[in-house]
């Protein structure tokens, strides 16, 4: 898995780019205020982790520990989730998928926990 966080990382950003152009361009006149700001905070999240999975692949190929690798999941199941359910929500209107929001900021914290244990183990000595 920890050799696809880069590519990964980089289709997941192009696809937050599409998806942004995409909410600002055609969604602005379909969707109601408070269903855009979802889509948009899905957006923002997903490319904040989207590059967060580039800088965990480029860690890696210095030093690959278990922890990048988890880190690069639990980032990968945040974006699906968290941002996921946004997306869902806000072009179904069908709020109960907001209820699978919170699981994916859990997945994100995990994913900087992760993060941040595997740089302190593979810092210098």
């Amino acid at each position: 898995m920890i050799h696809f966080a880069i590519p990964l990382g980089a289709l997941l950003g192009l696809l937050g780019v599409a998806a942004g152009a995409f909410g600002a361009h055609s969604l602005k006149v379909i969707l109601s205020p408070e269903m855009l700001q979802a889509f948009e905070v899905g957006v923002r999240y997903q490319l904040y982790h989207a590059l967060a999975l580039v800088a965990v692949g480029a860690l890696a190929r210095q030093r690959q520990t278990g922890a990048y690798t988890k880190a690069v999941c639990a980032f990968l199941i945040g974006i699906l989730l968290f941002s996921g359910s946004l997306y869902l929500m806000a072009l179904t209107g069908i709020r109960w998928f907001g209820a699978m929001t919170p699981a994916g900021g859990v997945a994100f914290l995990a994913g900087w926990a992760y993060l941040a244990w595997g740089s302190w183990v593979d810092r210098p000595r």
